[in-house]
């Protein structure tokens, strides 16, 4: 019988264990899912609130991608083309999600869905064939205070440069139907009467307001960082990254009477490589009122569970459109009309502002 010597015999166990850990370590590592998102403010209260949870949850780490809402689709659709499909999820607006451009990229959620359909907490919106309903929110007019001006509340304020002096800042991305809207509201036109819009018109409005307008922003970001340099004093912006900053302490408030109910869904990619954590991730979402409540908290958005709103601070719905102001003066966008008419509004759109 031979004598193996007892440093040999641990050294031997110790060398059968290490590849076991090594591939323990790949796979681990393997367990990911990746979302593009807008960035900033925007994606950091979502790491916070959903993404951090969910990894200790689950232990699958969250790849944020960051882009503008046009790179997204445009990027989504060169993947499914090309059958090189990188990213999982994607936030594209509610408008957007219902189009069939957005339909032919992304996967059907129906069956996925069917597991949300008894929820009382949730509308029945919440979760859709396009996707899962993330937050509801607005698009709307902000403007700087402490300046000793009177305050803007409409979009006629917003072109009324004596009143209200200073720069202007309005989105510049592939859905010009939001600044072409304000114009036409500018313009005396009326909520009921609003769609479908009168492009023509809506352009000659926005030709009035064009010499003030210094920030034409294609992220969040840029809107952010626009006002946070002094670049605009009444902005085109959305709320959420309006809340942002005032959490920041900039000086910054908003008019719901210049406003579009507005929202975004988290869909999945057709051909996902990490299919179904993304599929967890998105349950993860609308089965947690408390990351909801969280991620609105901080962002002043609506959450799709009404037990998440009922979580969230007496001062932070506040500052949330009340019944009131959705019935009285928020603008809900003509969605069919939109996505019917997107190309040929996207190319009067980028006409003009050349």
């Amino acid at each position: 019988m031979i004598s193996i010597p007892l440093r040999w015999t641990r050294i031997h166990r110790i060398a059968c264990v290490l590849p076991l850990l090594t591939w323990s370590s790949v796979s681990l590592a393997a367990e990911q899912v990746v979302i593009a998102s807008t960035g900033g403010a925007y994606d950091r209260a979502l790491k916070e609130a959903w993404f951090d949870p969910f990894t200790k949850s689950t232990g699958i780490r969250v790849v944020t991608v960051v882009a503008t809402n046009a790179e997204m689709r445009a990027k989504v659709a060169a993947m499914v083309k090309t059958g090189n499909v990188t990213w999982d999820l994607y936030l594209d607006g509610e408008i957007q999600a219902a189009s069939k451009a957005h339909k032919a990229v992304t996967e059907d959620l129906t069956d996925f869905c069917k597991q949300f359909a008894g929820r009382r907490d949730l509308g029945a919106n919440a979760c859709a064939a396009g996707g899962a309903l993330l937050q509801s929110t607005a698009t709307l007019l902000a403007y700087r205070t402490g300046e000793g001006n009177p305050t803007p509340q409409t979009w006629a304020d917003m072109w009324d440069s004596k009143t209200f002096p200073g720069e202007r800042a309005f989105p510049n991305f592939d859905d010009p139907w939001r600044v072409m809207a304000a114009a036409l509201l500018a313009d005396g036109v009326s909520r009921e009467e609003l769609f479908p819009l009168d492009v023509e018109r809506a352009l000659r409005k926005l030709d009035e307001i064009r010499p003030a307008v210094s920030v034409w922003w294609k992220t969040g970001d840029q809107s952010v960082q626009g006002f946070r340099n002094g670049d605009y004093s009444v902005g085109q912006i959305w709320l959420t990254r309006a809340k942002a900053m005032q959490n920041e302490g900039l000086p910054i408030a908003w008019s719901y009477k210049a406003s579009f109910l507005v929202g975004d869904r988290i869909a999945l990619v057709r051909g996902a490589g990490n299919r179904e954590n993304a599929l967890k991730l998105m349950a993860f979402w609308l089965n947690s009122p408390e990351a909801q409540a969280k991620a609105c908290q901080l962002l002043s958005c609506t959450p799709p569970s009404t037990e998440a709103i009922a979580l969230m601070s007496e001062d932070v719905r506040k500052t949330m459109p009340h019944a009131d102001e959705v019935r009285d003066y928020m603008v809900v966008p003509d969605s069919e009309w939109i996505n019917a008419n997107a190309a040929q509004l996207l190319q009067r759109w980028n006409e003009w502002l050349r």
